[in-house]
């Protein structure tokens, strides 16, 4: 025993153990959940009319006296299980919007939809993947001295693709700033649309919910150079929502063009500052708006890649993008020691020093440093686009049996006593979450579904 490593050890002790069978059947529940929640504690069910309990149960009767529960995190480097049960629900939740299900009519996928993506704007030249990098005739430098092309064709994996050509160039204060206004921009983007919406057709601006809505549903994504972009379902509805429909002007044409002309007109404005000034923030100006088409008719994106496609980036936390970490940095020296490249240590930097001036004291950026300044949600939607993650899990728990019963009372004594595993645990667990992960993966070879059989799965 004395030869085999702290984890061997503690996995032996776990299979030792009298109810070690009832650990396993919880770990299995939680799907291999890498940090689960510790809770300990009683639910007793009683009859709304007499008092007779119909159900009790406690912790009192499990391994070490209490029940993991999943950590329910989002991201797949902190939690694989967990993320891809999140993946799944994103992926119905989306889905739902464009083709109908989960109390949504199936008549929206007739409605004009659009799948949008828009950008931020450059803040320097950095280098690119695919073709030749930034190819130039002469052989000019910026006033630092650095070349001002690249004539190399860099792979995808290349450490160089989307490093500034000059980091001594590149605006470093404006692609924070942009950033921290992000999700304003968006705001004022949807409300862009609708005006132009109701100014196109002839309607007073104020008057154009009593005759369409506008529903969306979107998920930012870091690109290589470490901004945020936007991929959006952009749904136009009637006035109640999905369950009615658009009014007859409400074309997929009439709302590309309104998206188009939003996303270049608006802006935010930044305080002024004396070291940075007052910016003008914009979108990018690579802005793509192409309409999605029910039962497959046109050429537009399949409504399941679409919804497949925003589920795999919601699992995505900064630091598997390289584009800054899943933790809080909390000093400087958080900042030196974080595994990122250089570019991205920058922006932490200047997340930094701009948090300390008295003008961005609001914009929190310093709390935000870790993913370079962008405290916006990786996905939004509309209250009117589709379901709920709430009601995804309200509806896996009824499948599961654990709902409550009507007409009954439920008593509840739970509280929080630990998370996580011991070593041994943890070694047990990841195989546990490896041979689901096989089994819903022979379980999707078998029926073909490869759309969103394995996001869907729980």
């Amino acid at each position: 025993m004395r030869q085999l490593s702290e984890t061997d050890r503690d996995a032996i002790r776990i299979a030792q153990d009298p109810k070690f069978t009832r650990w396993l059947e919880q770990i299995t529940a939680i799907g291999g959940c890498s940090h689960p929640v510790h809770l300990s504690g009683s639910t007793t069910t009683l009859d709304g009319t007499t008092g007779e309990i119909i159900q009790h149960y406690d912790t009192r009767t499990e391994p070490g006296e209490r029940l993991l529960v999943r950590c329910r995190n989002r991201r797949a480097t902190v939690c694989a299980p967990c993320s891809r049960l999140h993946a799944g629900d994103t992926f119905h939740l989306v889905r739902a919007g464009l083709l109908g299900g989960k109390n949504i009519p199936a008549s929206v996928r007739h409605r004009p939809r659009l799948f949008v993506t828009l950008t931020a704007p450059s803040f320097g030249p950095v280098h690119g993947a695919g073709e030749r990098c930034r190819p130039r005739r002469d052989r000019s430098k910026c006033d630092h001295g650095r070349p001002l092309g690249c004539a190399a064709v860099h792979d995808a994996t290349d450490p160089l693709v989307g490093q500034p050509l000059c980091a001594d160039c590149y605006d470093y204060p404006a692609h924070v700033l942009w950033h921290a206004h992000a999700s304003k921009l968006w705001d004022r983007f949807v409300i862009d649309v609708r005006r132009r919406l109701a100014s196109s057709v002839g309607l007073v601006q104020s008057r154009f919910a009593q005759h369409a809505r506008l529903s969306f549903a979107r998920v930012a994504e870091y690109q290589k150079r470490g901004a945020v972009h936007v991929h959006a379902v952009v749904r136009l509805d009637g006035p109640n929502g999905p369950d009615d429909e658009p009014p007859a002007w409400g074309t997929a044409e009439l709302l590309t063009d309104a998206v188009r002309a939003s996303a270049r007109r608006v802006l935010v404005r930044t305080s002024h500052s004396p070291a940075v000034g007052e910016l003008a923030l914009r979108w990018g100006a690579q802005i793509d708006a192409r309409p999605l088409r029910g039962d497959g008719d046109g050429d537009g994106p399949d409504d399941d890649a679409v919804a497949a496609y925003v589920a795999k980036y919601v699992t995505k936390g900064a630091s598997e993008t390289g584009a800054g970490t899943d933790y809080p940095l909390t000093t400087w020296g958080d900042i030196e020691s974080a595994p990122v490249s250089e570019h991205v240590r920058t922006l932490m930097r200047t997340c930094w020093h701009l948090g300390g001036l008295p003008e961005y004291e609001p914009l929190r950026l310093r709390p935000w440093a870790h993913t370079l300044g962008y405290r916006g949600h990786i996905l939004t939607k509309s209250r009117a686009y589709s379901t709920t993650y709430a009601a995804l899990r309200a509806e896996r728990a009824h499948h599961m049996g654990h709902a409550d019963m009507p007409d009954a009372v439920t008593e509840r004594q739970w509280h929080y006593v630990g998370s996580g595993h011991t070593p041994g645990a943890a070694l047990i667990a990841s195989g546990i979450a490896a041979d689901l992960a096989a089994s819903r993966e022979a379980a999707r070879e078998a029926t073909g579904d490869f759309a969103g059989g394995a996001l869907g799965a729980g």
